[in-house]
């Protein structure tokens, strides 16, 4: 990985950018700049990076000037903007001559088109991932109780569907039990599509989640995650295993999370 002496942070919501600003100055960062959302960034960013400047989503072309006059020439995009934002987010002028000329729109196609406009202005939008490799676990790793054979078998028949749920850009979570689909993640997200999955196998539970990154996934934009919290709606919603891809999903708080795995009883599993 090339010396970066100054990165900028594209901060979404979560625990992911304090990570990335951590690791980045482990590794050598001499600056980090930040841009953070109101009502999805963590506030406690401003401890971990330089300077931190708060927008609007939306608001394209000031965080373009932003990143620009202090330096920033790589940036990396980390944390989710949740998707109803998308949505709901009143774009400067920048940002609505973008969306005017997409034809689809949707976190994949609108991101790709804001790395698209950095790279106008002498930005490059870059891979986080180098940073963040020791926190995505491979095959073999895994929190918790051991899962059943009945339910390793509906991991199996959950990554087959996840992958080609994601395949269409609807999601890229599903849940299943005993073979049945559940739910399947859509614009709402993660946490309401587990919520739904584990109301909808009774009140045994036994529900088992799977979590994929598309093929062709554009991990700049969106490198799946998996932290305490969602195991938290996991326990209250009677999920008993939740899977993630290995090598393709990020971990946040892990000594958090195999807390959590062990006192809900719920399996964590990479497949």
């Amino acid at each position: 990985m090339a010396t970066v002496d100054t990165l900028g942070i594209i901060a979404g919501n979560r625990s992911l950018p304090l990570l990335l600003a951590s690791e980045a100055r482990a590794a050598g960062v001499q600056q980090l700049v930040a841009i953070g959302f109101e009502n999805e960034t963590d506030p406690t960013l401003a401890d971990h990076v330089d300077t931190l400047t708060w927008l609007k989503v939306g608001q394209l072309g000031k965080m373009i000037d932003t990143l620009r006059e202090a330096g920033a020439r790589q940036c990396v995009m980390v944390g989710q903007i949740a998707p109803r934002n998308l949505f709901d987010l009143r774009p400067d002028l920048r940002a609505a001559k973008l969306l005017m000329r997409l034809k689809k729109k949707n976190a994949q196609t609108i991101f790709g088109a804001i790395a698209e406009e950095m790279e106008k202005d002498g930005l490059e939008l870059i891979d986080a991932r180098p940073w963040l490799r020791p926190a995505m676990p491979a095959i073999g790793f895994a929190l918790g109780p051991n899962p059943t054979n009945e339910q390793r078998a509906d991991i199996d028949y959950g990554l087959q569907l996840a992958r080609k749920v994601s395949a269409l850009e609807i999601g890229q979570t599903v849940v299943v039990k005993q073979g049945t689909v559940l739910a399947v993640e859509g614009l709402e997200g993660t946490d309401v599509c587990l919520t739904r999955g584990g109301e909808l196998a009774g009140k045994e539970g036994g529900a088992v989640a799977v979590k994929v990154a598309k093929n062709g996934h554009d991990m700049r934009f969106d490198i799946p995650c998996l932290g305490p919290r969602t195991l938290e709606i996991c326990a209250a919603a009677g999920v008993a295993v939740f899977a993630f891809e290995a090598e393709r999903t990020l971990l946040l708080d892990r000594d958090d999370l195999a807390g959590h795995a062990e006192r809900h009883r719920i399996a964590v599993v990479a497949a």
